[in-house]
């Protein structure tokens, strides 16, 4: 069985391949990738035995059919330092090796028996679709993710919430503290469905749709979800429990409006949160007609500050405590270059929300007030 293959090309992909593979596996086949070569592509398999990501590849030539399986690390550390060129793979599965051509040298190593890789469950149970564009899911998943809870007692919270609804798809993830709910018009259904999504797989969708166009299609049932994109598939397994109805905690009447720019009110943040308390990260905001100063003390070590910036308010003069941390993760995965925070009263969550929204969507933030010692 032979082929020829761009390293360039090969390493990237298995470079993105890796990210599923843990450092310890329960079996020791699943350190290794699995490759298959069926009509004129290549087709590789990474797995930690609950996520599978499969790949494919046109290949520039072969001869023969077949599946094998290389040590994930042997093959990366091989390909690595090589320059763009053609790859010329040899392998014998009668004799367990594999040889490696590029240009002034050669690699030798052995393979392992494919009949051993863990097969791809595919059954899925009265399965629900989703079809996404590729970019838009991308930017959800990265403006949701560092909302998720770690919290192994409330696994519903670590992973992330697909609610298809009728007129719409909330994708939606919290730690009790602080919530992103991003709200897709276009993407609905007839009937609704909902899955959660672990954070593992949620990274690795991460990873590769950055790189990637097109629509996502995205199969699911209460067990397991099947995600295809345009250069291949990830199978995972679904966080099964109930998840909180997170639109219950968004406050409806916020008379309170603020809209100030993103990355004056993010700098100011990052100035002022050091000399706060390091245990609880208090951020005092004090808001007034025209302006808002971020203020923050820890008493215990004498040390305070204050900034004040020009802003639109609407409401009245208050003064409401958040956690400085949340805030910041908060405006720094936004995009938009103002941002509108509404507010109750100091004891309300507060939303905090781009100016312009996303076309077609409807991006909402939520972050839980702190007491102040006042």
């Amino acid at each position: 069985m032979q082929f020829t293959i761009s390293s360039t090309t090969l390493n990237n992909r298995l470079q993105t391949l890796s990210k599923v593979i843990n450092s310890k596996n329960t079996l020791q086949i699943l350190d290794s990738f699995l490759f298959e070569i069926t009509d004129g592509e290549l087709h590789i398999t990474a797995s930690d035995s609950e996520n599978v990501l499969q790949s494919h590849l046109a290949l520039d030539a072969h001869e023969g059919e077949g599946t094998f399986a290389v040590n994930s690390q042997t093959i990366l550390n091989a390909l690595r330092e090589l320059p763009e060129q053609p790859l010329q793979f040899n392998i014998n599965t009668n004799m367990a090796t594999i040889s490696i051509a590029y240009q002034g040298g050669e690699y030798n190593f052995t393979v392992q028996d494919a009949t051993d890789y863990p097969k791809v469950a595919t059954m899925f149970v009265n399965p629900s679709v989703i079809t996404i564009d590729a970019n838009i899911l991308s930017s959800n998943i990265n403006r949701s993710i560092f909302a998720l809870g770690v919290d192994d007692l409330r696994p519903v919270m670590t992973g992330i919430y697909f609610d298809l609804a009728t007129d719409s798809l909330s994708i939606v993830a919290s730690d009790g503290h602080k919530l992103v709910r991003n709200r897709n018009l276009l993407v609905k259904s007839d009937a609704p469905a909902s899955f959660i999504l672990p954070r593992k797989p949620a990274m690795l969708l991460k990873n590769i749709l950055t790189k990637d166009g097109g629509d996502v299609v995205i199969k699911f049932d209460n067990r397991s979800a099947e995600i295809t994109y345009a250069e291949g598939k990830l199978t995972c397994r679904l966080i099964e429990g109930r998840y909180p109805n997170y639109n219950s905690v968004i406050p409806q009447d916020n008379p309170n409006q603020l809209v100030i720019d993103r990355k004056a009110l993010l700098s100011a943040l990052k100035r002022v949160l050091p000399f706060g308390s390091k245990s609880s990260q208090l951020i005092k905001l004090s808001l007034d007609a025209g302006a808002l100063e971020v203020s923050s003390e820890d008493i215990d070590y004498s040390t305070k500050a204050h900034e004040s910036i020009l802003c639109e308010y609407t409401g009245r003069k208050m003064s409401i405590g958040f956690k400085g941390s949340s805030l910041t993760d908060i405006l720094s995965n936004l995009e938009s270059e103002e941002v509108t925070i509404e507010l109750g009263d100091p004891s309300r969550a507060g939303l905090i929300m781009p100016s312009t929204q996303p076309e077609n969507e409807d991006v909402l933030t939520l972050v839980m007030p702190m007491l102040l010692n006042e």
